[in-house]
């Protein structure tokens, strides 16, 4: 594994830190008016979800961990454990349904997913960034609402609230972003 120093350390890097692997959530550098300049980095367990800051100096070398990622078939879920399939070996694996967090409704029977495993463990799950969401239920458009750029509440066939522009009804396709959960487009 590489060696980076503490400064080197950048938002999303997976690093072996105290037995266990980290990834850095947010990294903020520091120049006190007293002392040597520091890395001041939130990171967070891939195994517990445990939260963690921690201080780098420049001279601190840290062990940067490179996760393989492989794409993943959702065939189904049992027991609060999602099941997926490799595309390539149909080899199956397992993983907890709170793995993906609020984004849970947007996982689709068939859809393909990237999976990060450090050896042959699954250490983290990400959907493809957008997603098509059948539109059941929201307010009817007010006249005249047009004017300013104006939002309604609808909710998704998955149960989510979104907030749509007024020209979106019932039993519409839209496209929604996985990472802000927000409307993107019409589909």
């Amino acid at each position: 594994m590489p060696k980076i120093n503490g400064n080197e350390i950048r938002p999303g890097n997976v690093l072996e830190h105290n037995d266990g692997l980290w990834s850095a959530v947010k990294v903020d550098h520091v120049k006190p008016g007293k002392g040597g300049a520091f890395a001041q980095v939130e990171l967070r367990n891939l195994r517990n979800g445990s939260k963690l800051n921690e201080r780098f100096r420049s001279a601190d070398k840290v062990e940067r961990v490179r996760l393989e990622q492989k794409d993943q078939q959702f065939l189904y879920e049992s027991d609060g454990m999602l099941v997926f399939m490799d595309t390539e070996t149909y080899d199956q694996i397992e993983l907890a349904a709170e793995l993906l967090g609020d984004r849970r409704p947007f996982l689709q029977d068939g859809m393909t997913i990237t999976v990060e495993f450090y050896d042959s463990e699954a250490l983290n799950a990400t959907l493809p960034q957008k997603v098509i969401c059948k539109v059941s239920e929201t307010e009817p458009v007010v006249k005249g609402q047009t004017a300013a750029n104006s939002f309604k509440p609808a909710v998704l066939d998955n149960g989510v609230k979104v907030m749509v522009p007024p020209f979106v009804g019932p039993d519409e396709d839209i496209v929604v972003n996985t990472e802000t959960m927000e409307y993107a487009e019409r589909a």
